[in-house]
């Protein structure tokens, strides 16, 4: 069975690297927020075009941090998607604050900017704009709607390193951005970690004293914080894994390409572009017939998953909530999404199979039965 993906590739594509790395960290005896954290947060930021990375235990925490470093708490309410994984929320309720669920587009299944204007009310202390799947949201028309009402962008890289637009790199468009580096991400670590990255020195001043306790000196919090770091492993293998992100993004790309050709005679579709904007996080495919079409792929040894399969307002956690909003799309996409493996070290021979699946399951799945 071909699945959705084997991290134990990338380990040992680069193993010998790895090997060197942590072997530098252990022979150096120091392991959290020491000379190799320094050296990749230098690293990403000038990845990403930004001033200041500031590293932290996990993508979520890098949500947290966010908010926590604009003061947001219990009263305030944070714009957000509610199709990507309950991410966003976790975050905002870990805060006090409030979250508050925009529609997104129909053909990126990212936040859409109509939507958000909608939404914002007195309330609102920001919009958190997830890039999901790998494809950039609509970020021009959203930084206008903000910049309009004076709420502060925020952008979740958490699926989209190195997605780029005009120039521009997933983290440098918002006053701050999160990134997790889960070891499945584009770029992904050995472990969890993540890191916020902004050009706001002031920001950054401030994410750093929070993500340690609120710390302005060694056992002086001058606020209250968090534990949050990444150790010095992590930043070591990140370090070894960074410079071939632009490569093994081509590859991702390289691959989702070729599945939505093969694909192409099917009555499913395939949200997202196929630009530098998207850097191939996952391979979604959308159909009413999602549980034929995972059937169907099983018995040719293909394994799918569904990211995400319910909204976010509709998990347990936030059972009894007053306000249940209606959101077209956003249920679409969650009741429609499979996805299909799609990771850098697939094969080429993997590839080929997967497509080969696809084109034979397309006659049974013809164009205008699905979405």
């Amino acid at each position: 069975m071909l699945p959705i993906n084997i991290p134990s590739r990338l380990i040992e594509a680069h193993r010998g690297e790895l090997d060197r790395a942590l072997k530098r960290v252990l022979d150096s005896g120091w392991l959290l927020l020491g000379p190799e954290t320094e050296a990749f947060e230098t690293e990403f930021a000038a990845f990403c075009g930004v001033r200041n990375t500031v590293s932290c235990a996990c993508g979520t925490d890098a949500l947290e941090l966010m908010l926590r470093a604009l003061e947001i708490g219990p009263g305030d309410e944070v714009i957000t998607a509610a199709n990507a994984g309950f991410y966003s929320s976790t975050a905002i309720l870990r805060c006090g604050a409030q979250p508050v669920y925009a529609d997104v587009e129909a053909n990126a299944l990212c936040l859409s900017a109509e939507s958000v204007a909608d939404a914002i009310t007195e309330r609102t202390c920001a919009v958190i704009a997830t890039h999901l799947y790998g494809q950039l949201a609509d970020i021009a028309a959203l930084e206008k709607v903000c910049a309009v009402r004076s709420v502060p962008l925020l952008e979740d890289c958490a699926q989209a390193h190195g997605a780029s637009r005009d120039g521009r790199l997933a983290g440098s468009f918002g006053r701050m951005a999160a990134f997790s580096f889960y070891p499945t991400k584009n770029l992904g670590a050995l472990g969890d970690a993540g890191a916020v990255v902004t050009s706001d020195d002031e920001l950054a001043k401030r994410l750093r004293a929070l993500r340690q306790y609120g710390w302005e000196q060694r056992y002086v919090s001058s606020q209250p914080g968090m534990n949050s770091r990444m150790d010095e492993c992590q930043a070591a293998a990140l370090r070894v894994l960074l410079p071939a992100l632009p490569a093994r993004n081509e590859r991702r790309k390289a691959i989702r390409e070729a599945v939505l050709e093969a694909g192409s005679g099917g009555s499913w579709r395939a949200p997202g572009s196929v630009g530098e904007d998207h850097v191939a996080h996952l391979c979604i495919l959308q159909t009413e017939q999602r549980e034929a079409l995972g059937m169907a792929l099983a018995e040719h040894e293909i394994s799918t998953a569904i990211h995400y399969p319910m909204a976010d307002w509709q998990q347990p956690a936030l059972a009894g909530r007053e306000d249940q909003p209606r959101l077209e799309v956003t249920e679409a996409a969650c009741r429609t999404v499979l996805t299909v493996p799609c990771f850098p070290e697939m094969t080429d021979e993997e590839t080929e199979t997967l497509c080969r699946a696809l084109r034979s399951v397309a006659g049974e799945f013809q164009k205008g039965v699905g979405v």
